[in-house]
């Protein structure tokens, strides 16, 4: 059944990302009175459609994205001569043909984003002073003297970086030493954190997790410890035995070294702060296996952990200012992951292809609409835009070069040059296309 309801939630996605991107070339190709003459979901055999004026909008039978053919969009095309064609108007007025598919792909992005702000939009608090909230044992960080509750001020050559930048340089950072400034007991001190290379992952990672209010989500139907004890979903925890709770990794921690002994809790409900002493049960814990694959068993006390989520609405100005802010940030770590793979800094299977991605669709779908435009639709529209947008030749990054090269020549390439270059282009977009399917089949089937 989710197998089904994958297909269909990575359909609806790549339909809308592709109707929206080939609207750009469209709209703004019939702007400047260019004949549009085909309008094509996919790619390959035509399997049906519509003529409407004098644009063929069609469906294909390659479902891997889509195009808009102009007439006399290539040089020896019978229709070159015609006003109307695409090569028949000015550089400047291509480049904006061009440009518009990717351009449109960042405003559905900002504007989706902007619309789930302006409505009750679950958001993880990130404050700006990024405090760490715990320190895996014997990891990077803790081997390098980090601890709990120290305040991340600068990392590398960034000044006062919020937990994105810091979580950006550790995963682009595996096996290269990073210099790290906190701020401890109003005192600044130095530390050099050389984050371990992920191989699951394929990232770097400290072992370090940031500062998070840890609340009550639900019970656990088969105990009633917490229950019993008073305490409610939505409940913020504070400090067991004294202890500050400031991950959900510390507040497991600390119940596995009771050996059920009792506990205090203190805890937050409505502002006002609370207590209560009750004892955790030793149990399997679901969704936990160790090295065996053997169900793990843990001290617990009959809960779902959460993090603190804030409910954020915002007015249109600011939602659009927020979005604004938070797709450039996304950018910001699309190009920066792109820089680690070309410096081989970060490993290529990180990568996500279609069956991966058709995986996270039906995730993102079965968690409610906010969670597939806000995790999924955002995040792949500005994607799509920033990989279009790479000078390779058959993406409109390579257009816009090619375009910018005959503004600098003041001529058309030469006919063969060009085809040359797109069939170049072709290879090297086959060859991703066909990685990153291997890449997800590698993931998902068991190792033989």
């Amino acid at each position: 059944m989710h197998f089904l309801q994958d297909i269909w939630w990575y359909l609806v996605l790549i339909g809308v990302m592709i109707l929206i991107h080939e609207l750009g070339h469209y709209w703004v190709a019939r702007f400047f009175d260019i004949k549009v003459e085909t309008f094509s979901f996919g790619f390959g055999p035509r399997l049906f459609g519509f003529k409407r004026g004098e644009t063929d909008f069609r469906f294909s039978a390659i479902l891997f994205g889509g195009y808009v053919r102009m007439a006399g969009e290539q040089p020896g095309d019978e229709s070159a001569a015609d006003p109307r064609s695409f090569l028949s108007k000015p550089r400047w007025q291509r480049m904006c043909v061009v440009f518009a598919g990717p351009a449109i792909n960042i405003v559905l992005a900002v504007v989706l984003l902007a619309g789930l702000f302006m409505v009750e939009f679950p958001k993880v608090p990130n404050p700006h002073d990024p405090i760490v909230g715990y320190v895996l044992p014997d990891s990077p960080a803790a081997k390098a003297g980090i601890h709990e509750g120290d305040q991340v001020v600068q990392i590398d050559d960034q000044q006062d970086p919020t937990w994105d930048d810091v979580q950006i340089k550790e995963g682009f950072s595996a096996r290269r030493p990073v210099q790290v400034w906190v701020r401890r007991d109003g005192e600044r001190m130095h530390f050099t954190v050389t984050p371990d290379y992920d191989e699951r992952q394929n990232i770097g990672i400290a072992g370090w997790s940031p500062e998070v209010q840890v609340q009550v989500k639900s019970y656990m139907s088969e105990m009633d410890v917490a229950q019993k004890a008073g305490l409610q979903p939505g409940d913020i925890f504070v400090s067991v035995d004294g202890q500050p709770i400031r991950s959900t990794y510390k507040l497991r921690e600390i119940f596995d070294q009771t050996k059920g002994k009792a506990v205090d809790v203190v805890f937050l409900r409505n502002g006002k702060q609370e207590q209560v002493s009750l004892t955790p049960v030793y149990q399997k814990a679901e969704g936990e296996f160790d090295k065996d694959q053997k169900p793990m068993m843990r001290w617990m006390i009959g809960v779902y952990l959460e993090q603190h989520l804030e409910i954020v609405k915002l007015p249109f100005f600011q939602a659009v200012n927020e979005s604004v802010k938070q797709n450039a940030r996304g950018a910001k770590l699309i190009v920066s992951f792109l820089e680690g793979i070309v410096q081989r800094r970060m490993s290529p299977k990180t990568l996500e292809g279609p069956i991966r991605i058709a995986q996270l669709s039906g995730d993102a779908a079965r968690r409610g609409p906010s969670s597939f435009i806000g995790e999924l639709m955002v995040p792949v529209s500005l994607n799509l835009a920033i990989f279009n947008l790479l000078p390779i030749p058959i993406l409109d990054g390579g257009a816009l070069l090619l375009l910018f090269v005959e503004m600098l020549m003041q001529r058309d390439l030469d006919l063969k040059v060009r085809e040359n270059v797109i069939k170049v282009g072709l290879v090297f977009l086959m060859m991703v296309v066909v990685f990153v399917i291997y890449n997800d089949l590698s993931k998902i089937l068991p190792p033989g």
